[in-house]
């Protein structure tokens, strides 16, 4: 049997405990105008320090237990009705941008300029699926909206805070992993 292809007890508590931080950091809101969480920051952390698999994992974990009610995601919030409402294909996207994560790492490395430019397009595939979502959902409510004000409203004002949150993110990653062997 191929141990690598097994999780084993380090892997499901790391997997667990950054699932924990996800949520914790969702519950986290920066008071501005647009409220703005440390989810994404928490998103891209646990991609930078577990890795593709167990990233991947923990994130859909995170949803898994958003869906079936838990109160895990921003405003102590959860449900399938959540997944399915205008922002919940950004929930969704998360998964998507671990999963684009693994796969430009395992091709390319995660050398720091492989892992900024893995993590930066990981964004805006969430972004792109999120924005999908939402204006799929929003036109089944209302007969128009233009993609100009989808992402006036839902990417725009989130760009500069997320990239602050990836590169927060990538840095503490970098340090805590010189002390951690995850």
């Amino acid at each position: 049997m191929n141990n690598k292809k097994n999780l084993g007890i380090n892997d499901i508590t790391y997997i667990s405990l950054f699932t924990a931080l996800i949520a914790i950091c969702s519950w986290i809101s920066i008071p501005t105008p647009i409220p703005f969480t440390l989810q994404t920051f928490a998103i891209f952390a646990t991609i930078c320090m577990l890795g593709g698999k167990r990233s991947t994992i923990s994130i859909l974990v995170y949803i898994l237990l958003g869906a079936v009610g838990l109160p895990v995601f921003s405003g102590f919030s959860g449900g399938f009705g959540k997944l399915l409402g205008n922002t919940g294909g950004y929930i969704i996207g998360f998964l998507f941008s671990s999963l684009v994560v693994w796969l430009i790492t395992r091709l390319f490395g995660t050398k720091t300029p492989v892992m900024i430019t893995a993590m930066i397009t990981g964004l805006f595939v969430c972004y792109a699926f999120g924005t999908i979502w939402f204006i799929t959902v929003y036109l089944k409510a209302d007969s128009s909206i233009s993609i100009g004000t989808v992402l006036s409203w839902c990417v725009f004002p989130f760009i500069i805070p997320d990239i602050i949150k990836i590169s927060f993110a990538l840095l503490v990653s970098k340090r805590l992993g010189k002390y951690i062997n995850i």
